[in-house]
């Protein structure tokens, strides 16, 4: 009760000391004396960890970041027993009330335009450790690749002086049961029937023009052959850390099947650019599903193994356990998402919700506080997408919501900022650039923004 913080990271192990399938009287007046005085970051990582405890995962893995100068991954067995849906409902419940009542304490809307599509992006952790990049996609987020047939992973780099630098981009891939069927990388140019071709292996990068790896996934191709999983990695092969380059950045573009495959860079593709820095030699920027042509940003950095860095030092099996894990961990729901943050500052300060749905057809879905609902209640109907007060099919939603949020005091929180609406004051989130930037009234926030208002603020 006094260790409000460590109470809160020690809450599973105090809950499987629990006898009760009932929250003890004891834990609960800690908790309600507590919460307030605990930091956003341990309150949003208990939140989801607890609310994925009722499923029996033993047998699996647990993933872990340790705190670092950049991010690696641990992991061990799935020991814990699961806990009883009764006692995790009733401490979940009184998390989320302390996050409610934190966002309540700000200015209210007149109405919050969300979309669902924010479920996919995680809170971001560990801010310390994250590479610059393009877009700043939050750790463990899931995103739909760009349009276009082939998928241009890119590598550019600058060496030293005095000190030649060899970078490899490398990417692994593996079937559906993550058995590793095969590479493209300076070793092999070419994977399949031409599903993957490299663009030569530079071995070393002198300034001012430093030098440039790419790697071509023709998406349908790999498919098509069996290939699940492509895992693209970036290695220093003679070990020299990221932190000591000049300049060093990798990155992904969108190409067309039937245009150029030259080594032209056209800087309207890009979708993804991001720094390779730290004390580090081999990176894990993304897993991508080649299928469902999704991609998991991982940001996640490999410890070195002896001698020189390529996919053949650290081995295909190894890669394939690495990847895997990260794949479950992220996609088990046991980290609090963007989605969640923003049903919940929507929920405390805005009477009226509208949802832009665009699975599995476009729709905008309205959602009113009704009379004795607190902002609990609201918070589930509008997170479950269930029981709106309106629900408009609509071909192009984003228009529809810009309409509702014209001239209007609003929160606006969505993935791509195609919502623009006029005359609107009030505040923005966005991950991609869109119309909406074009505001001048609306001030736009981001993800660790929104993290912030949450600091610790006593009852």
């Amino acid at each position: 009760m006094e260790r409000p913080g460590d109470l809160v990271r020690r809450l599973d192990l105090l809950l499987r000391l629990h006898t009760s399938d009932d929250l003890a009287p004891e834990l609960e007046k800690a908790l309600l004396r507590g919460l307030p005085k605990v930091g956003p970051g341990p309150l949003l990582s208990a939140l989801g960890a607890l609310r994925v405890r009722t499923e029996d995962r033993t047998g699996r893995r647990r993933v872990f970041f340790p705190r670092g100068e950049v991010t690696r991954a641990l992991s061990v067995p799935e020991r814990r027993a699961p806990l009883p849906a009764r006692l995790v409902t009733a401490v979940v419940t009184l998390l989320e009330a302390e996050l409610l009542r934190r966002f309540a304490a700000g200015e209210p809307y007149a109405l919050s335009v969300l979309e669902a599509g924010l479920a996919d992006l995680t809170v971001p952790f560990t801010e310390r450790s994250t590479a610059k990049a393009l877009v700043a996609v939050p750790r463990g987020s899931t995103q739909t690749l760009p349009d276009g047939a082939v998928l241009r992973l890119f590598l550019h780099w600058t060496e030293p002086d005095g000190n030649r630098t060899d970078l490899d981009l490398s990417v692994a891939f593996f079937d559906a049961q993550w058995t590793f069927t095969g590479l493209c990388d300076y070793t092999n140019l070419v994977h399949g029937a031409r599903s993957a071709v490299h663009s030569g292996d530079l071995t070393s990068a002198p300034a001012p023009r430093g030098a440039t790896e790419y790697v071509d996934l023709d998406l349908e191709r790999l498919a098509e052959q069996g290939d699940v999983y492509a895992v693209p990695l970036v290695f220093s092969f003679n070990n020299v850390p990221f932190e000591e380059l000049r300049d060093a950045f990798a990155g992904f573009m969108a190409l067309d099947a039937r245009g150029a495959r030259d080594a032209s860079y056209d800087p309207r593709t890009v979708r993804q650019r991001f720094d390779l820095a730290g004390d580090s030699q081999v990176c894990l920027p993304m897993v991508v599903d080649l299928g469902r042509r999704r991609m998991l940003w991982t940001d996640t950095h490999l410890p070195s193994t002896d001698g020189f860095q390529s996919i053949g030092s650290h081995g295909g099996a190894r890669l394939a356990t690495v990847a895997r894990e990260l794949w479950e961990q992220f996609g088990s729901g046991s980290r609090t998402t963007l989605w969640d943050l923003a049903v919940w500052r929507a929920a405390a300060r805005s009477p009226e919700v509208a949802v832009i749905r665009r699975e599995p057809e476009p729709a905008l879905l309205t959602f009113r506080r009704r009379p004795e609902e607190d902002a609990a209640a609201f918070a589930d109907r509008v997170s479950a997408m269930e029981e709106a007060e309106e629900r408009l099919p609509h071909p192009d939603p984003d228009t529809a919501a810009a309409e509702l949020a014209s001239d209007t005091r609003v929160f606006l929180a969505t993935v791509h900022g195609t919502v623009g609406p006029a005359g609107a004051s009030g505040t923005s989130y966005r991950l991609f650039p869109g119309a909406g930037d074009a505001s001048e009234t609306l001030v736009r926030v981001t993800a660790g923004d929104l993290v912030a208002e949450l600091g610790s603020t006593s009852a």
